[in-house]
């Protein structure tokens, strides 16, 4: 009896303890919901400002927080791992150019993660911002190489005495998965149109194709030899000497190679940059107005003024579900955007390496219909390749940076045969049918294409093809077998691409509104982005399901690699047939 009552005390204890610890957790995640969702007071910009970007978390092309791990972290009184928009820096960058208030722009930091094409932008931004006459700094205590290459934008370039600066050159590494599905039994079964089609092969090869060697050093290069040349014109070093510094790994050279080949100013402390920025300032003391701050300075526009909208396609191309560009939403969006008598022009914002062929030529149609009614740009983010370039090439002009990857054009169908794996767990199948294919898809699925179905399934995917190209021809006002020159599945840096007529200009969102706005002829006018950015409570209640939880969690622990398990579940989508990039492949 004693040990019963004792048992019974424990269990009671432990369930008061757990009510009570669950009811503080609970009123403290009810806490942070209020705390974060009050809107943050407008800004009222000091005398003497600079505005601080730090240089850390990861870019996006939009801003938007993640709500869920937003809440967790501000209830466990943890930082949460930070983002930053695109968008809002563009924009916060124009005004510190145009308010006197701000005497300059303070670069801090420098492992800020995001692709080239987005530091390119933002970097061009910055040079835009100098044009002001107000000055740039940057100063970090290391830089990643991308970092360094968008501080080289600064005035003046500072390093910790001890700091570490990335400029190695570039990486392009793959993965491949062929032994391990071997391994457990999966065999992929591959139809596509395109030599340089290379997404399927990590399922089917153990090193890069020939073809895909030859388009990642094309593009590596590329991509390398203008970053080069950007570098050696802000910091005035031969391109011959900062080729020959990349050779040496000067990640791991003594701090004083640093400023001695002048790839940095100076090398000091972070506790000496305010006296030097006020300096710089020419004032006693400045006031450092950070980033949240700086995005809360309120924007008045126009409200009469004709709008010119941007309508964001972000992420892979789905046929459904919640993630990156949903066909059905995209579609509603355009069509919403195309009655709308008071938007007078578009610029459909792009970064996208693909996905659902057929969700492609949906979203592809809507724009068409929209595109009678106004202008429509294409603005060219990261990526705009394969089923990215399918939405992108109706566009009246299309403009991208030299560093985005584009083109892609080709098909591809994948299908697994896991005979082996139903084998060796022992199952076994049987079943009726009205028809002689009805059984054809569960055939292909358990027992492997024969050559009827692997025939059939090529004609599914060469007529898929044959539509894609002749999109492209239609936009471009090129022939198809101009198109199909270029095309194989191809993918082009926007240098190239301007010079195969697959892209119109070089130059970032900016200048893709400009075109906009020429191009219908307005003279006032206002930016109005697409879709509409959802509110924290709204975000936070889409989140919050097991699927949403499993998301966040993958998010925080593979970093960029994310993207990888992305664009594999836009493979596994059906319908089978995908217009997608490889973009296995990270560039380091």
């Amino acid at each position: 009896m004693k040990q019963f009552l004792k048992y019974t005390l424990a269990t009671f204890v432990g369930l008061m303890l757990f009510s009570f610890i669950g009811i503080f957790l609970l009123f403290g995640i009810m806490g942070s919901l209020v705390a974060m969702s009050t809107s943050t007071p407008p800004t009222t910009l000091k005398a003497n400002s600079v505005y601080t970007i730090e240089l850390n978390g990861t870019l996006m092309e939009r801003s938007e927080d993640d709500a869920f791990m937003a809440v967790i972290y501000q209830a466990a009184n943890q930082p949460a791992s930070k983002t930053m928009g695109l968008d809002d820096l563009l924009e916060n960058i124009d005004k510190a150019k145009k308010d006197d208030n701000i005497k300059g722009i303070y670069l801090k930091g420098g492992t800020l993660g995001a692709s080239y094409a987005s530091i390119q932008e933002l970097r061009n931004a910055l040079l835009d911002f100098k044009e002001s006459g107000k000055f740039i700094v940057a100063y970090a205590d290391s830089y990643a190489q991308s970092n360094y290459y968008l501080a080289t934008v600064a005035d003046k370039l500072y390093l910790n005495k001890h700091g570490m600066l990335g400029w190695n050159g570039l990486y392009s590494q793959h993965v491949f998965y062929k032994n391990f599905l071997e391994k457990i039994g999966v065999e992929m079964q591959i139809v596509k149109v395109g030599t340089f089609k290379s997404a399927v092969e990590p399922y089917i090869l153990t090193e890069m194709s020939e073809a895909n060697r030859l388009q990642m050093t094309e593009m590596v290069n590329g991509l390398w030899n203008g970053i080069v040349s950007d570098v050696a014109t802000a910091r005035n070093i031969s391109v011959d000497n900062l080729q020959k510094y990349a050779d040496m790994a000067m990640t791991y050279q003594p701090e004083e190679t640093y400023a001695e080949y002048g790839l940095v100013d100076s090398l000091l402390y972070e506790t000496d940059m305010e006296s030097l920025i006020a300096q710089m300032a020419g004032v006693d003391k400045v006031e450092f107005v950070d980033h949240a701050s700086m995005t809360a300075v309120p924007v008045v526009p126009n409200a009469k003024a004709d709008k010119v909208a941007v309508i964001y396609a972000v992420g892979a191309i789905y046929d459904s579900g919640n993630d990156g560009i949903v066909a059905d939403n995209m579609v509603e969006t355009i069509m919403d955007v195309a009655k709308d008598k008071s938007v007078k022009s578009v610029v459909l914002r792009v970064n996208s390496p693909g996905g659902s062929a057929y969700a492609s030529e949906q979203i592809w149609h809507a724009l068409s219909l929209l595109k009678k009614e106004k202008p429509l740009i294409v603005s060219m983010g990261d990526y705009a390749a394969s089923g990215g370039y399918y939405i992108s090439c109706v566009a009246d002009e299309i403009v991208a940076q030299p560093s985005t990857l584009t083109g892609s054009i080709g098909i591809y169908g994948m299908i697994p045969n896991v005979s082996k794996v139903a084998d060796k767990l022992g199952f076994d199948f049987d079943g009726v049918q009205t028809n002689r294919l009805s059984d054809m898809e569960t055939n292909m699925l358990f027992e492997g294409m024969n050559t009827e179905e692997r025939a059939l399934m090529q004609g599914y995917v060469n007529r898929g093809y044959e539509l894609f190209v002749q999109r492209c021809a239609d936009g471009r006002q090129m022939t198809p077998d101009a198109i199909k020159a270029i095309a194989e599945g191809r993918v082009w840096l926007g240098s190239l691409a301007k010079e195969k007529g697959l892209v119109d200009r070089l130059g970032g969102l900016d200048d893709a509104v400009a075109v906009a706005v020429e191009k219908a002829g307005l003279s006032e006018y206002r930016v109005v982005s697409y879709p509409e950015k959802k509110d924290f409570m709204t975000r936070l209640l889409e989140e919050m399901s097991v699927s949403a939880a499993i998301d966040h969690y993958m998010k925080q622990s593979m970093g960029e690699e994310y993207k990888m398990l992305q664009q594999i579940k836009a493979v596994a989508e059906k319908p089978s047939l995908q217009a997608i990039m490889p973009v296995y492949f990270t560039i380091k």
